[in-house]
């Protein structure tokens, strides 16, 4: 007989708590000139966003919020429109408030 545990929660496999959020920015692979994103979570460590750009698993990328410093990640998936990707230095998590 096999015997399979499914993990019911997901969400703790995470490195860090997400916030859902909506914010309108722009992502940019490193030596292009970027696209329209929207921001629907957030964390410490990483983001989702919804974007019409095309982006490869594993490409740097440029998170730019307005009123915020740009932060670099890494492409960590892709699917139908959205991109996971994880800051290449953790933010403050005071300043996702």
């Amino acid at each position: 007989m096999i015997r399979a545990r499914i993990e019911q929660d997901s969400d703790d496999r995470r490195a860090a708590q997400r916030l859902p959020v909506e914010i309108d920015a722009k992502l940019r692979e490193l030596g292009t000139t970027g696209t329209e994103a929207r921001v629907l979570n957030l964390s410490s460590t990483g983001f989702m966003a919804e974007t019409s750009g095309e982006f490869e698993v594993g490409a740097r990328v440029w998170l730019m919020v307005p009123g915020r410093e740009r932060a670099n990640a890494v492409v960590r998936w892709t699917a139908a429109g959205k991109i996971g990707a994880e800051f290449a230095e953790p933010l403050d998590p005071e300043s996702l408030a």
